[in-house]
């Protein structure tokens, strides 16, 4: 857990990231396995502590975007793992014995167990609306906020979630679409019983008893996951995980269609709902930071690429409040790690407005050239490595591509390798290369 000294509120933000970055290289309370794992785990966060500040690291870093490869690699099944976290810690376990990236990706455990008790409606894994053999999760978007409900969102969030939210996504909560509003105390212990009374809702807290059953064996399994990497040299490279204001509402709650028709028939009320989530989503990623001990917080970017919306749109909904929520985590020494998704080439000159060294920026189809030229003059940048020639091209084709992207942006420093996303059903070989190849030519001179 990071604790601020007295003085936190007299240091400039990169004095209070370097607090950070020095805890988190430290690695407090991590039982190493050897002398020798402890020298690994401390070179590889110095080395992705340089590229984060465009510093010159011993040689280009390389954090491979692991997904759900594990489970392939293990020779098992996506299912076999989501319903057994014992089998989860050992899948990802196997990977970091077999595979040296700089980093670890953390675990990606979803717990089908809970879903399957709590009806979950707004996901399908497999087993669960996807055939047995899939290899990965699905969600499924919908409109789960109707358009005139921003006020409701806004004035109550905990009413709006259990009386709204909660029955449309989640099955054993439909009962409470039924019922009044809790915003009031009044008569609140007699409500309390009577719900106790209805089968429905006997139904519901008997399924959230169950369920809450599955967690211990899951948060354990996930938790000594992550200390078993990190004991073996391996630092995590994400210690909180945020989203842009707009995609609060884009992704989640109003949906890809409601969100467009929203910009046009009620921009005012999305403008007032970003600003509404904003402090809330800087907040939630502080306290994540904090507990996990690790500065950078991931950052998944869904619809402020390209192709969904046009400059003017994103200088007026996506990249304000955006901008904003990024500036506050760096003044609380936090690295926003922004995930591109889709490409930004449309957005270099915007997202290169951000103070010196702040944020890195991992990108997925912008061109890396151009993207070395704008951002990675004051941001670390990250990615592009397709998630094509992971799958499908040979280990002459990876390594050729990934020297290419060495070749363009690791000059001057501030660069990681890294998939343009993750690498879920790559061929083994394949992320090998990818790594030998900044072994082979990643070393600053």
């Amino acid at each position: 857990m990071f604790q601020r000294p007295e003085n936190w509120a007299e240091l400039t933000w990169q004095q209070r990231r370097e607090l950070r970055l020095e805890q988190w290289i430290s690695g407090p309370g991590i039982k190493f396995d050897s002398q020798q794992t402890e020298n690994d785990y401390k070179a590889r966060a110095t080395r992705l502590a340089k590229a984060v500040k465009m510093e010159l690291p011993d040689r280009v870093p390389c954090m491979i975007p692991t997904g759900w490869f594990p489970v392939k690699n293990a020779g098992v099944t996506l299912k076999q793992v989501m319903y057994d976290p014992e089998l989860m810690k050992k899948v990802w376990l196997k990977f970091v014995d077999e595979y040296d990236s700089d980093h670890f990706d953390g675990t990606l455990f979803f717990q089908a167990p809970v879903n399957d008790l709590l009806e979950i409606k707004n996901f399908k894994w497999p087993g669960h609306g996807l055939p047995d053999d899939a290899h990965s999760y699905q969600y499924v978007e919908g409109v789960y906020m109707k358009e005139d409900e921003y006020d409701l969102f806004m004035q109550d969030p905990f009413d709006f979630q259990l009386r709204k939210l909660l029955p449309r996504t989640t099955g054993i909560f439909e009962p409470f679409a039924d019922m009044p509003s809790f915003s009031s105390y009044q008569g609140l212990p007699n409500r309390l019983m009577m719900m106790c009374l209805d089968p429905r809702f006997q139904k519901l807290f008997r399924a959230i008893w169950k369920a809450s059953q599955f967690l211990p064996a899951w948060g354990k399994a996930n938790v000594e996951t992550t200390q078993a990497a990190a004991a073996k040299g391996f630092p995590v490279f994400r210690g909180g995980l945020a989203v842009a204001p707009f995609d609060v509402f884009a992704d989640n709650l109003r949906g890809t269609q409601g969100i467009v028709m929203d910009m046009f028939r009620q921009p005012d009320k999305i403008h007032e709902a970003m600003e509404f989530v904003m402090p809330r989503l800087l907040s939630g990623a502080i306290s994540m930071a904090d507990g996990a001990d690790c500065p950078m917080v991931m950052m998944p970017l869904h619809k402020g690429d390209d192709t969904f919306m046009s400059d003017k749109q994103f200088e007026t909904f996506y990249w304000p409040t955006f901008r904003r929520l990024l500036l506050g985590m760096v003044e609380e020494g936090l690295v926003p790690f922004p995930v591109a998704e889709g490409a930004y080439n449309r957005r270099l000159e915007y997202i290169s407005d951000m103070p010196k060294t702040a944020v890195v920026w991992m990108f997925d189809q912008t061109d890396m050239a151009n993207a070395k030229k704008t951002v990675g003059k004051v941001s670390c940048i990250a990615g592009n490595v397709p998630v094509s020639i992971a799958y499908t091209g040979t280990v002459d084709e990876m390594k050729a591509y990934c020297l290419k992207l060495i070749e363009t942006c690791a000059p001057g420093g501030g660069y990681i390798l890294s998939g343009g996303c993750t690498f879920d059903m790559a061929k083994p070989e394949n992320l090998r290369a990818m790594m030998d190849s900044v072994k082979e030519h990643g070393y600053y001179k």
